[in-house]
């Protein structure tokens, strides 16, 4: 069983930063692309960004230019850094790790970390 455990969210004016990060732990036999995701009260869970186990990133559209998504393979962990914060920004925010095994690829979830940034 692997385990996804975020940190770092909290309140934040905006204008200013938070770095989230999520580990990985239990049973990893090997980690592939690692993402973080948002949700906003009363939309839907949207893409942040993703990095593959190589280093290649995407990020979404309203996120490109502040956030920064980076990962340590040694340590099966992938950070978020947001720069710039928006109110708009505010959201849960979701680590997805996809798990590679012999029996195929699981997506793992971490319980969620909140952010909020005031205006």
């Amino acid at each position: 069983q692997v385990q996804v455990v975020e940190s770092g969210g909290g309140l934040v004016q905006a204008g200013g930063s938070l770095r989230l990060s999520c580990a990985a732990s239990g049973r990893v036999v090997s980690i592939g692309a690692m993402g973080w995701y948002r949700q906003a009260p009363g939309k839907q869970r949207e893409l942040v960004a993703l990095i593959t186990r190589p280093g290649i990133t995407d990020y979404a559209d309203a996120v490109e230019g502040r956030f920064t998504i980076s990962r340590d393979n040694a340590k099966n962990t992938v950070y978020l850094q947001m720069n710039s914060l928006k109110p708009e920004d505010t959201a849960v925010y979701y680590c997805n790790v996809r798990h590679i095994t012999v029996f195929g690829t699981q997506e793992v979830w971490g319980q969620g970390t909140l952010v909020t940034v005031s205006s």
